[in-house]
């Protein structure tokens, strides 16, 4: 991390002297004085501090005109004000125009550390709850993960193994299997268990911004730039930061985020300072970032860097043996969230489930539970109560003696009774379909496709 600054203000040279020696004893502490309140409030506004410690009477300045100076450039800079004439109206006055706290002289320098630590780490909190404020809120994919097929034992083999260094790990899969929950696993069984895991969707943060988000920025580094601001990178400093997404990342800032990961060092933005950052990096990405290279989309270079240890999640299709532990799971959950009492899946709405695709993964198999359980008629959920894009498209993945003959008759009905439905409808409106809309309660652009699925032209009808 980079040191914190802190500016003393007083007429006095001996005070200065006194002050620059005891807060030299703080660790990573860089400390700045000015004896002249012209010559500090030019510096306020154009240098960064963490803490302003300023006395109140200073000869040909007011002490109160550099505190309202002070806190104009930087809102969030804490303020120490220093008297050896303490009144309440002084105190008053101060904490009005934004002073954290005030010491009155002659002082100990245990009064001065303990209060200037108490207001770094203050300052230093409330940089990082604005920092927290400003992620993506993403609940987690599930709370933790589940699976006894031999593809899941061998990823967590692997998580197992990862942990226990401190490598650099990529994550691959589609969306919806689990790369955050599998990152987050990696950050819990590792050294770092008690230092911040750190999250942030490339997809989900605008190119203009993402700069800023992961490096930080300096006061006036753009518009709108009214303080300094952690990056995610430094706030993640001792802990993981997790980089998803991150064949969305912009390539322009690819070779930002390539030189710090080789040094372990970042720039913020409109800074010159170079800050050190002890973090492990978990990347994850559903797209196939070989091709992403081939398309000069991204550079092989980070892919490299990256790709030292990896780790690929099979899509929830290929290990169908894992989805009744799944669906038991998180129908328990669901229902006692839900208030519901004990909720069964039988056998044939199971089968259903297991041969259904999953394009979506487990994020669609729990969005499709929830949905279930919400508007089940019972405490035993059976097929009927399936949305009918599952029933339907299960029987497409169901392996031979499966319940393919009860969902093939079913899908073939459906279709004919659909074919002679729109048939009719078509001839009696003469193929006039916004009359057929009407008649049939459906959406125009839902008409359109099941006339396209059935390959019916509303020409023919006239």
């Amino acid at each position: 991390m980079s040191k914190t600054r802190v500016l003393v203000v007083d007429d006095e040279v001996g005070m200065l002297e006194v002050c620059a020696e005891i807060l030299a004893r703080l660790p990573d502490v860089a400390v700045q004085v000015e004896s002249n309140g012209q010559r500090a409030a030019e510096r306020l506004g154009t240098e960064r501090f963490d803490l302003l410690i300023q006395d109140i009477r200073m000869p040909g300045s007011d002490g109160m005109d550099l505190l309202r100076l002070a806190r104009q450039h930087d809102p969030d800079l804490a303020v120490l004000m220093m008297t050896a004439y303490p009144t309440v109206e002084t105190a008053v006055q101060s904490m009005k125009l934004g002073a954290a706290d005030y010491i009155t002289k002659p002082f100990t320098p245990e009064d001065l550390l303990a209060t200037v630590q108490r207001l770094l780490e203050g300052y230093r909190l409330r940089q990082e709850n604005l920092l927290l404020s400003r992620q993506v809120d993403k609940p987690y994919i599930f709370d933790e993960i589940i699976g006894a097929s031999s593809a899941m034992r061998a990823i967590f083999d692997a998580i197992e193994r990862v942990a226990a260094t401190n490598t650099d790990v990529l994550i691959l899969g589609e969306t919806g299997t689990g790369k955050e929950l599998v990152a987050r696993s990696i950050h819990r069984r590792s050294p770092r268990e008690g230092q911040r895991f750190v999250p942030v969707d490339c997809g989900a943060i605008p190119e203009d911004l993402l700069e800023s988000e992961l490096f930080g920025h300096e006061r006036g580094a753009f518009t709108g730039a009214t303080s300094r601001s952690l990056g995610l990178l430094e706030f993640a400093d001792k802990g993981t930061f997790f980089l998803d997404e991150v064949g969305e990342m912009p390539i322009r800032l690819q070779a930002k985020l390539l030189r710090a990961l080789q040094e372990r060092r970042i720039r913020r933005v409109g800074g010159n300072d170079e800050i050190n950052v002890d973090v492990r990096v978990i990347a994850a990405t559903s797209r196939n970032l070989e091709a992403e290279i081939a398309g000069r989309r991204f550079r092989d270079d980070l892919y490299y860097r990256l790709n030292v240890a990896r780790i690929e999640l099979p899509p929830l299709r290929r290990r169908n043996g894992d989805i009744p532990l799944m669906v038991e799971h998180f129908v328990q959950r669901y229902a006692r969230e839900m208030g519901k009492a004990s909720v069964v899946v039988d056998d044939q709405a199971m089968e259903v489930l297991a041969h259904y695709g999953w394009p979506g993964n487990v994020r669609e198999l729990q969005n499709i539970l929830q949905r279930t359980l919400l508007m089940a008629r019972s405490a035993q959920v059976g097929v009927e109560d399936l949305p009918d894009e599952v029933v339907v498209k299960s029987d497409m993945h169901a392996g031979e003696g499966a319940v393919q003959g009860f969902f093939a008759m079913r899908e073939q009905r459906l279709g004919a009774f659909e074919q002679e439905y729109l048939t009719h409808l078509l001839r009696s409106y003469r193929g006039d379909v916004a009359e057929a809309t009407r008649e049939a309660n459906l959406p125009r652009g839902t008409l359109y496709r099941l006339i396209k699925k059935h390959e019916l032209n509303p020409a023919d009808f006239r």
